[in-house]
């Protein structure tokens, strides 16, 4: 049951701040940021989101600018969820890589091939 729950909210909270990176991202033109993953801790006291970022050479710097502006991300989030959630989660920021890491597999095994 916990399982399920906890679901849910991760993807609650997935769909919710994927909105909220596609507006901030409509002033960047040629910068797409997207939410790949959430996962809430039990207690629902953190909150794991993982990001990808194109291109992923301003994924540092981009990556940065969000985890110095998390609490306003934090606020934002609450003010969108808080009818279906009570207490929101603190927000750890975390580059997701696996698209350049296929990337990079993919290159090899075309190298192997050749």
């Amino acid at each position: 049951m916990e399982g399920t729950r906890l679901n849910k909210i991760d993807r609650l909270l997935q769909k919710e701040l994927g909105i909220m990176f596609q507006q901030q991202t409509k002033a960047m033109p040629g910068t797409l940021i997207s939410v790949s993953a959430v996962r809430v801790s039990p207690d629902l006291g953190v909150a794991k989101v993982y990001l990808s970022i194109f291109p992923s050479e301003k994924g540092k710097e981009l990556l940065e600018s969000i985890e110095h502006n998390s609490r306003t991300i934090r606020y934002d989030l609450g003010q969108r969820v808080r009818l279906q959630l009570r207490k929101i989660p603190e927000l750890n920021f975390f580059l997701d890589d696996t698209l350049d890491y296929i990337e990079k597999i993919d290159d090899l095994l075309k190298d192997k091939n050749i």
